[in-house]
C-alpha cells in the first residue's frame, strides 16, 4: 500500500516513513509544499493530512489531486507518531506492525 503524508514536523519525517514501513506501506512525506507538488504526489492508496501543521492551499491541492486519482483521504489534527499509527491500523486492516 502506498501512502502520502502531507504536513507534520520536518524532524519526524524519517520516523513517519519508518512507521509506515512497519505496516507494510511505502510512504512519501511532504512537510512543505514544493513547486511541482501536484506531480510529486503520484497515485497513493491513502493520503494522510495532518491538518494542524499544513497550509490551507496545500490541503486544497492535495484533496483536489486525491479526488482525481480516487485515493482515500484521512485527516488528523495531530501530527504525532501515535496518531499516524492509529490511522494506519484503521486503514491497513489485517496488517500487524512488524518490529
Amino acid at each position: 500500500m502506498s501512502v502520502v503524508i502531507i504536513g507534520g514536523n520536518e524532524r519526524m519525517e524519517c520516523q513517519y516513513k519508518q512507521i509506515c514501513k512497519q505496516y507494510g506501506c511505502k510512504a512519501k512525506v511532504f512537510t512543505k509544499m514544493p513547486a511541482d507538488f501536484k506531480k510529486q504526489i503520484g497515485y497513493p492508496d491513502l493520503l494522510i493530512l495532518f491538518t494542524n501543521t499544513v497550509s490551507h492551499k496545500m490541503v486544497g491541492s492535495a484533496i483536489q489531486e486525491a479526488v482525481k486519482r480516487k485515493s482515500m483521504v484521512a485527516r488528523c489534527h495531530s501530527s504525532s507518531a501515535c496518531a499516524l499509527k492509529d490511522l494506519l491500523s484503521i486503514h491497513c486492516q489485517g496488517i500487524t506492525p512488524s518490529n
